[in-house]
């Protein structure tokens, strides 16, 4: 496992273990990494200095007094927290639908399934034709949560 320090396209700094330094690239590649702020894809590595243990036999050194980092939801701003709150609103109160969504929305369109809150995953082309179609859509600020491994 390696652990990398990762910034978005809107600057936000965050960690990720992956596999291996090929698994990250195939990851990213797919585009299945995201911005675990606002849901950006666009990820980097950012710059990091490397972890080194010390010897099992060495005594520790002494650490200068340096401020301990705050968390990220400390420094999180007006419009991340708006987004935090906007996405918990939506996972608490309609069902994710994953990469059902555009036939979900149609039957719930044309009536065949059940008038409810839904949200998913849809590819643009699909998303392009239920708004041709007059299916009520938006796009949402951020990906939803789902495993990778």
């Amino acid at each position: 496992m390696i652990q990398f320090s990762l910034r978005c396209s809107n600057d936000h700094r965050f960690d990720s273990w992956f596999q291996s330094s090929e698994a990250y690239d195939k990851l990213a590649k797919a585009g299945m990494i995201s911005c675990t702020i606002c849901g950006a894809t666009s990820v980097d590595k950012a710059v990091m200095a490397p972890r080194v243990r010390p010897a099992r036999d060495a005594a520790p050194a002494a650490q200068p007094d340096q401020p301990r980092p705050t968390p990220l939801a400390a420094q999180a701003t007006p419009a991340e927290q708006a987004l935090a709150a906007l996405r918990q609103h939506i996972e608490a109160h309609s069902d994710y639908v994953g990469r059902d969504f555009a036939r979900e929305a149609r039957a719930i369109h044309d009536g065949e399934a059940p008038d409810r809150a839904i949200f998913g995953e849809a590819r643009p082309d699909e998303a392009r034709r239920l708004l041709e179609d007059g299916v009520p859509i938006a796009p949402l600020p951020f990906l939803p949560r789902r495993k990778t491994n």
